[in-house]
């Protein structure tokens, strides 16, 4: 006896808001015990009344039969080679907000189209770093002290309680994190003004 079928046809008729004795009624059974029976896995119905069920439901036999309804259509196989990187809280590419060190979900990777290194994802808010990072999107961060001249770092500002996202560019001993939507203004590290860089920015991922 196949459970799925019983699992099936209780999932379906309750998603549709039918009780045991109108499905019955609609496939012109007397009682809604027969229905009962085949939700228990007691027996299965002739396949004229399968055909008729599948019609009801919309749904194809073989789906009616062989394949759990109760699943969601939308869950996405998770491959065992897959990394799974955290997203940490939300990283200002305005003025800069509070980093929030609790991990807010997942992105799930190939280690094929990844860099080496501790990596992360960081969610950008704001568009001082537009076009190249648009507000909302997710950041990948390698973990690392220092970057090169003119690339994307993640900095830790204000006494290392706040975060942003921003182009570093040195002048002598004078360090400016630098947005690239020109209608906002550089940040200057100096001694009074400390930064401290967590990490380069090195890939980009946003919807549509």
């Amino acid at each position: 006896m196949r459970n799925i079928f019983g699992k099936n046809l209780k999932y379906l008729r309750e998603r549709k808001g039918l009780e045991q004795a109108e499905l019955a009624q609609l496939l012109g059974r007397k009682s809604g015990s027969s229905v009962s029976e085949w939700e228990k896995g007691t027996y299965e119905p002739k396949s004229g009344l399968l055909a008729d069920i599948s019609k009801i439901f919309n749904v194809s036999l073989h789906d009616l039969m062989d394949k759990d309804l109760t699943i969601p259509s939308n869950l996405v196989h998770i491959s065992p080679n897959t990394i799974r990187i955290p997203i940490l809280g939300i990283i200002a590419c305005g003025d800069p907000i509070l980093a929030e060190d609790n991990i807010k979900g997942y992105r799930y990777e190939s280690p094929d189209d990844l860099p080496s290194g501790t990596l992360y994802y960081l969610e950008a808010k704001g568009n001082s770093m537009e076009p190249t990072i648009p507000d909302g999107s997710h950041v990948l961060i390698r973990e690392q002290p220092e970057v090169e001249y003119g690339e994307i770092a993640a900095v830790l500002v204000n006494g290392n309680t706040e975060a942003t996202l921003k182009r570093v560019r040195k002048q002598g001993k004078m360090i400016m994190l630098m947005p690239d939507n020109p209608a906002h203004e550089p940040f200057i590290i100096t001694e009074d003004n400390p930064a401290r860089i967590i990490g380069k920015a090195v890939e980009v991922k946003y919807k549509l």
